[in-house]
């Protein structure tokens, strides 16, 4: 495990070419692609996510580290893909209508991508509609929204009534975010999730991928 804790190390010290080398001589000495992932690149990943979180790493630091874990993927997905290993999943995620900010969510991509996520960026000023046809045509099992403003958090509202009336209500979990956005709100829209930050969405979309849920009441 010496050469994955040194993929680690070198994800969060945002060291690209570091980090492809250590994958490489890894999968040379025999490291299955899905320990170089799960124990090397997510790991490195992980601490980076708990540094932001904690104020100790900021999003030029994250951004750097993002580069040095793609740097890794490159490597190792094609290898996993072909020994047939089960991507993540797929999340679809924008921010509403009305709101133009995104910082926050391109952070969220990026950690999720990190972990082997597929992640369509709907980007900003996405309205109920589009939400709903990124539902049909991309078939996300997550699809996330994000507000920083309280005056477009009723588009949240809006597009989960949409999906309903659509009737793919079901087919998809709805989790939301962002600086006004509550817990308490989530519930009233009947949103499956709420998550308060980047690394907390990562957590949340992790449950809602874990077949451990047996209900998703248990995501709050």
């Amino acid at each position: 495990m010496g050469d994955l804790k040194q993929i680690a190390v070198a994800v969060v010290e945002g060291q690209a070419a570091l980090v492809k080398m250590l994958v490489d001589e890894a999968l040379a000495d025999g490291t299955t692609p899905s320990d170089i992932l799960y124990h090397g690149l997510i790991v490195g990943m992980d601490i980076v996510s708990a540094r932001f979180s904690n104020e100790e790493f900021y999003v030029p630091d994250v951004l750097i580290s993002s580069r040095a874990v793609h740097a890794g993927m490159r490597v190792v997905r094609p290898l996993l893909l072909e020994n047939f290993a089960q991507i993540e999943g797929k999340i679809a995620i924008g921010t509403v209508a009305g709101d133009l900010h995104d910082i926050g969510k391109n952070l969220v991509i990026i950690f999720l991508r990190s972990r082997g996520y597929e992640v369509v960026d709907l980007g900003i000023d996405v309205h109920p509609e589009e939400f709903v046809e990124a539902v049909l045509l991309q078939k996300p099992q997550v699809l996330g929204m994000s507000a920083l403003l309280t005056t477009t958090m009723p588009i949240m509202a809006s597009t989960v009534k949409l999906l309903e009336q659509a009737n793919i209500r079901n087919q998809v979990k709805v989790i939301v975010g962002g600086g006004p956005v509550t817990h308490d709100y989530s519930k009233s829209i009947k949103a499956d999730g709420y998550a308060a930050d980047a690394r907390s969405a990562v957590n949340l979309v992790n449950k809602c991928m874990s077949q451990e849920v047996k209900s998703w009441s248990q995501l709050y």
